[in-house]
């Protein structure tokens, strides 16, 4: 092992474990330097962002395949190529020294010498690096965009090569993140105040209230604003599915697969705290953290509720919200490792697990409620062919309601009744939602 934790060392062990396992978890970053732990989440993403094409241009220059190298070499070899291609601020020579001092204290001299013959070879030819030249479209788009072959097919086919390219381009983009003020610490003008006097560059939204976009979220952790509860971390699509909900001051609301609780939290805001929201989860750990999170926020009316949602008995409630579990399409910009990750099959397993959530989550709207289902995917199956399913199965007992009058035209879909967020037209992750009313 390194004789000290680093930042490449860390992002090294995080990267190796998603070969192996396919999981990351960020909690071996904690012993280091806030500065440093930043520099990991940098490392790891981009580096997921990018691993096609770094994984091209390495093997272009090695004797040994990729896919015959072990995790520990590939990845120190990804970081290293990496820094010298992407990091401006960082020397050649210091990147391909470290990388040659990790190999040879993890892997040996041998491993050590075989690692800096490579990156020196990429170092000389740098100005001339082969390109991917596949004969196979889909791989050589895959390879250059790096995302997986599947998710490029489906892509190309649904959207064409253009808007495909546009979107896989977005994705491997350093995203945008939005704050949103929590009105039951502070206001807005207050917010802006403390983030003129901290020097921190903001945009005022000017599709929803009290959200603003930001280049980090760096600011608000160091200064602990999210751990006190002065203001939550959420893209702003993803608080579109509380706002066309519309929970109100005094009413019963149902957030069905509720964790981490950011939604939640929001509707809290919305309602003043007055009414009910019951927060609804299968993993207790998740609903721990919710609860925590509650605390800090001052939502007192969040209760918290442990439960396989398709399998709920509860009074009906005025509004109910399924944020879907989903495949994540729409926010890989920010979960690089999904794409990763999933697979056809998994999305198969996910609109099934949709279609029998929406069915739970309908049976828990009173007459006249409303009820809320949205994502964070691009997949049709997984939206709008998902709602239609539905509405054909509930025998008129909902209907569609128009989103015109709570969100802004350019993101709406369907004549109105639906919205489509995507990162390269909206500049935010990919969401989509509808409302429906109970009618009988």
């Amino acid at each position: 092992m390194d004789k000290e934790l680093t930042a490449r060392s860390v992002s090294i062990d995080l990267l190796i474990k998603f070969d192996e396992e396919k999981t990351l978890n960020y909690s071996s970053a904690n012993a280091l330097e806030p500065r440093e732990r930043a520099q990991v989440r940098e490392y790891v993403q981009n580096i997921l962002r990018k691993r096609s094409y770094l994984d091209f241009v390495l093997g272009e220059f090695s004797s040994i395949k990729m896919d015959e190298m072990k995790p520990t070499l590939k990845n120190i070899l990804r970081l290293g190529l990496y820094e010298m291609l992407f990091m401006d601020g960082t020397p050649d020579y210091a990147s391909l020294n470290e990388a040659v001092d990790i190999a040879k204290l993890r892997l040996g001299h041998k491993s050590g010498d075989l690692v800096n013959a490579i990156l020196r070879n990429i170092q000389r030819d740098m100005g001339n690096l082969p390109k991917p030249a596949f004969e196979d479209r889909t791989k050589l788009i895959a390879t250059t965009f790096s995302h997986p072959e599947w998710m490029v097919k489906r892509w190309v086919d649904q959207y064409g090569e253009r808007e495909a390219f546009q979107i896989m381009q977005a994705n491997n983009k350093r995203p945008n993140y939005y704050v949103r003020v929590n009105n039951m610490r502070t206001k807005a003008d207050n917010f802006k105040l403390r983030m003129d006097k901290s020097d921190i560059t903001y945009e005022e939204s000017d599709w929803l209230p009290d959200y603003f976009k930001v280049d980090t979220v760096q600011p608000f952790i160091a200064k602990e604003w999210l751990k006190r509860g002065v203001c939550l971390v959420q893209d702003i699509a993803a608080g579109f599915a509380p706002v066309i909900l519309e929970p109100l001051p005094g009413e019963s609301i149902y957030d069905i697969c509720a964790a981490p609780g950011t939604k939640s939290i929001v509707m809290s805001d919305m309602m003043n705290a007055e009414g009910s929201i019951t927060a609804i989860d299968i993993s207790s750990e998740r609903l721990e953290r919710l609860a925590e999170s509650a605390l800090a926020y001052n939502a007192e009316n969040i209760k918290i509720f442990r439960a396989d949602a398709r399998d709920l008995s509860l009074k009906l409630a005025d509004g109910v919200l399924l944020d879907a579990p989903c495949t994540g399409t729409g926010v890989l910009s920010k979960r690089a490792d999904l794409r990763w990750k999933r697979t056809p099959e998994e999305l198969e397993n996910s609109v099934k697990l949709q279609e029998e959530l929406l069915e739970e989550a309908a049976n828990q709207v009173k007459k006249g409620g409303r009820l809320v289902y949205s994502t964070c995917s691009l997949e049709p199956e997984e939206n709008w062919e998902q709602v239609q399913k539905f509405l054909d199965k509930m025998d008129d007992n909902f209907e569609l309601e128009k989103l015109d009058e709570f969100l802004p035209e350019e993101v709406l879909i369907e004549d109105g009744y639906a919205y489509q967020t995507f990162p390269h037209k909206h500049g935010c992750d990919g969401h989509f939602g509808v409302r429906m009313k109970r009618v009988k």
